[in-house]
């Protein structure tokens, strides 16, 4: 099972949450923490359920990967 990293932004009018890795466009937004949560998770489900592996963007994970080993170079 794949791990998606999910971005949660907290607005004045809300609640704003997309993920990380996946081709197009996958948003939830919600009142508080737990409904955005939940919306972006059923959009996540709905979003690979219409495209499956081919939702994963190959490119961008490899390039978070790239990004964190390059972080733990990096001394305290």
């Amino acid at each position: 099972m794949k791990q998606i990293k999910i971005i949660v932004e907290k607005h004045s009018e809300g609640y704003v949450a997309y993920p990380l890795g996946l081709k197009g466009i996958v948003v939830g937004e919600g009142d508080t923490y737990e409904e955005v949560l939940a919306d972006v998770e059923s959009a996540i489900k709905i979003h690979l359920e219409a495209f499956g592996e081919e939702a994963f963007d190959v490119e961008e994970i490899i390039e978070n990967l790239w990004w964190e080993s390059q972080c733990d170079d990096i001394p305290q």
